[in-house]
């Protein structure tokens, strides 16, 4: 299957942002618990476990990575419904990321992003929260779970060309 890669790199005052969206047809408090529950996490992203709370670390095991490691993720910011931020840190660095959730007549939009110190690897970066959002939109409707080899390398171009846009002086 080819997939469509929608990411969207914005400018901010310390880097960029990565953003990628997705729509369901359920109640944000439906959605909210796919994003926080550890057996429903579990389904799209890997398990986690320690005691969740605003300024607390948990431990997440990232189910879909090879070696299934773990690495932990701290809850920067928790306003249940609505937004999730979170600080991930595994072998490659941390990762400033953030889930907000809005409801309108029964559906729910997902913005995740990506706070980004340098647009340097965007292409797997990309391709990456691609695939896990996609997994994340399987856990919930039951459709098959996608391979990562349909959003890797096939969107290194489009990721690459987000990158080099916003590496050009901007008038």
């Amino acid at each position: 299957m080819t997939r469509t890669p929608a990411g969207r790199l914005f400018r901010t005052a310390t880097g960029h942002d990565l953003v990628l969206t997705r729509m369901f047809r359920a109640p944000a408090a439906d959605v909210w618990a796919s994003l926080t529950e550890s057996e429903r996490t579990a389904r799209w992203f890997g398990p986690w476990e320690g005691d969740a709370g605003p300024g607390r670390t948990i431990r997440v095991q990232m189910a879909y990575e090879e070696e299934l490691p773990w690495c932990e993720v701290h809850i920067d910011a928790c306003d249940p419904h609505r937004r999730l931020a979170v600080s991930m840190t595994d072998s490659y660095g941390t990762w400033l990321l953030e889930f907000a959730l809005t409801e309108a007549d029964g559906t729910t939009g997902l913005r995740f992003v990506q706070h980004l110190t340098s647009v340097e690897g965007i292409a797997e970066v990309g391709a990456g929260w691609e695939y896990y959002l996609d997994l994340f939109v399987a856990a919930r409707d039951g459709s098959p779970r996608p391979e990562f080899d349909e959003y890797h390398p096939a969107m290194t171009p489009y990721y690459e060309a987000l990158a080099a846009a916003e590496a050009a002086p901007h008038a």
